[in-house]
């Protein structure tokens, strides 16, 4: 089964992002979703007291109709804003990506035209030697990358009657061949340093994503916390009669399978698997996308886990992110130190299970397996980076003894 999420946004939107996410941290636009508003919820006391009088006991229904809506009228706007700042967060990070990716094949062609090139210096060397022998002169290769010597360098010599037309043609492609190289190097650096700059983008945009989150977090709980309550004191003035707490908790909080358990063993260096299913390690990388809205640059791979399974951490760390991250649905990103991260997307709602600084250890439960986001089903999306580079999951799982 091929999954897909995300699109890839222009390089030259970040800018656009950059410039919204610095207005945002400034609270210029984007205000916060969790305006004040009077949390002052009544206590038994004081809903008992108002059943013996009509007026009080209007009074005190239109305050806890009042105090339901608000609750739910919050969690609907942090949620809002949550979405929001995950999807600025998500196209932020594809540009890095796309950028990374090409940085690294731009440096990889760069060392394959160096060694071209330095085979072609070679061959013009021992040319040269050849004629040296054959002439008695001493020429030093370099002169033949010299722009105003190689012009005129056969007629110098002497020698124009001795070197072949062979020989002429090794000189030139040994010329263009380290040009090429020197070009292809050039074009790494800058991209190179460009990924600094956009590397910067995502970890604003991330900041920004987790602080809604939270937000959004608390706003949730705020109303998981007094819901129950405030609809039994409601009922308990409207019938007249008192309503318990325990008949309106049903339904509150959801019950999520816990799947097979721990996904696999943990290996000698500390690693497990974050699922159960297979992945393919040919989904990782540039691809062609499998549905509409999909990206074409896959920076990990998909685990075919059915929904409501468990998600686990593949190591320990600390959960640096845990929210909404655009066409990666409800996502989870945990440090491991040293500059590695594992991701974990597509969580089913509802379905995050640790919260951000929480430490976490190999094979503990942070998810449930779902497909939100731009996804094709349930399945686990499962990212590992390396300061910040995505590599390949299936690999670098394998290397630490733990096979998906």
């Amino acid at each position: 089964m091929v999954f897909a999420h995300g699109s890839r946004p222009g390089i030259s939107r970040v800018w656009a992002l950059l410039i919204i996410l610095a207005l945002a941290v400034s609270g210029t636009i984007l205000g916060t979703a969790n305006d004040a508003w009077a949390k002052d919820y009544p206590s038994w006391s004081q809903v008992e007291k108002a059943r013996k009088s009509e007026a009080a006991k209007k009074a005190q229904i239109a305050k806890l109709e009042a105090l339901l809506k608000q609750l739910e009228v919050t969690v609907a706007k942090t949620q809002e804003v949550a979405q929001e700042k995950g999807e600025l967060f998500y196209e932020a990070q594809l540009a890095y990506d796309e950028a990374a990716y090409k940085a690294e094949q731009l440096q990889t062609q760069a060392d394959q035209a160096q060694l071209i090139a330095d085979s072609s210096i070679r061959q013009a060397g021992q040319i040269i030697a050849r004629t040296q022998r054959a002439g008695g002169q001493n020429v030093p290769v370099q002169l033949f990358f010299n722009e105003s010597a190689n012009e005129n360098l056969l007629s110098q010599l002497g020698m124009a009657t001795k070197v072949s037309q062979q020989a002429s043609g090794i000189f030139t492609k040994a010329k263009r061949d380290q040009n090429t190289a020197q070009s292809l190097t050039d074009q790494a650096n800058v991209a190179k340093a460009a990924l600094e700059e956009l590397a910067l983008a995502a970890e604003v945009a991330m900041v920004e994503a987790q602080s809604a989150a939270d937000a959004a977090a608390a706003a949730l709980e705020e109303q998981e916390a007094h819901q129950a309550t405030l609809k039994a004191q409601l009922a308990t003035l409207v019938t007249n009669r008192r309503v318990t707490e325990a008949e309106y908790k049903k339904g509150v909080e959801a019950a999520w399978g816990a799947g097979a358990g721990q996904a696999g063993p943990i290996s000698d260096s500390g690693w497990t698997r974050p699922s159960i299913g297979y992945a393919s390690p040919n989904s990782f990388g540039p691809r062609v996308p499998p549905t509409n809205g999909a990206s074409s640059w896959h920076m990990g791979v998909d685990i075919g886990a059915p929904c409501n399974a468990g998600i686990y951490a593949a190591h320990a760390g600390t959960v640096v992110y845990a929210g909404w991250n655009g066409g990666y649905g409800n996502f989870v990103k945990v440090d491991h130190g040293n500059g590695i991260t594992t991701s974990y997307g597509h969580m089913v709602n509802g379905g995050i299970k640790v919260r951000v600084g929480q430490s976490v250890g190999p094979g503990m439960k942070i998810g449930v397996v779902g497909t939100t986001g731009v996804s094709t089903g349930c399945h686990l999306h499962f990212e590992v980076r390396v300061h910040g580079v995505a590599k390949n999951p299936v690999y670098y799982l394998r290397n630490e003894g733990v096979n998906i």
